[in-house]
């Protein structure tokens, strides 16, 4: 049962010809508002250190950030996209976190900067050079908003189209380290935000190890 953000994550796959380490979505709790793509790749470019010369270095390819307009009027309904997309992509699990606020008095840096990634900004770069490139037209103002409500981000591993193809020890996949619809797994409710007192993490399983335990 294909959805709109598996077609999507399919399609960047397929034009970026890079596996992917990590895909993740966040979302502010307000219905409607553009959500944040998040597309986090294994790979490296040549750069050159000078002009003259063979000398060249390996950077990391930066993450992917991508806005997406897609109309949702709940919370349910951006989790059984993501939902979907995890289970057919052959993840794990798929891992939602609803954070806190981060502009209020007394939050730290880590939580700061976790917000303003899960929305395809940072101030911290690698090696050098920034760690997302994004297409975000409406960043700054989620990023505000995210800051005085809090967020939802829900982030997943693919077999199929990642990196984790040899290591996956999953009996659940079919070869290609897919799984075929529909994910049996419903949504649970989302907390609201702004009433966290710490921050909550729920696990939707997926995988099941090949390994007998003793």
């Amino acid at each position: 049962m294909a959805t709109q953000l598996l077609d999507l994550v399919e399609s960047q796959m397929i034009a970026n010809r890079l596996p992917l380490v990590a895909v993740s979505l966040a979302a502010v709790p307000h219905a409607n508002t553009p959500m944040v793509l998040t597309l986090h790749w294994h790979g490296f470019v040549e750069v050159k250190l000078a002009e003259q010369g063979d000398a060249i270095a390996y950077q990391s390819v930066p993450s992917s950030a991508l806005q997406l307009n897609m109309r949702w009027d709940r919370f349910d309904d951006v989790e059984f996209d993501a939902l979907e997309t995890a289970w057919e992509l052959g993840a794990w699990n798929l891992e939602r976190l609803e954070a806190k606020p981060f502009s209020r008095v007394g939050a730290d840096l880590h939580e700061t900067n976790m917000g303003m990634a899960a929305f395809g900004a940072s101030p911290i770069e690698i090696d050098g050079e920034p760690a997302f490139v994004a297409e975000v037209p409406d960043g700054d103002d989620l990023i505000e908003m995210a800051g005085r409500e809090g967020y939802v981000q829900w982030m997943f591993r693919p077999v199929r189209g990642g990196m984790w193809g040899e290591i996956a020890d999953d009996e659940t996949l079919e070869p290609g380290g897919y799984r075929n619809p529909t994910c049996p797994i419903t949504t649970q409710p989302v907390l609201e935000t702004y009433r966290l007192r710490t921050p909550r993490r729920v696990v939707y399983p997926f995988g099941r190890s090949r390994k007998i335990l003793q």
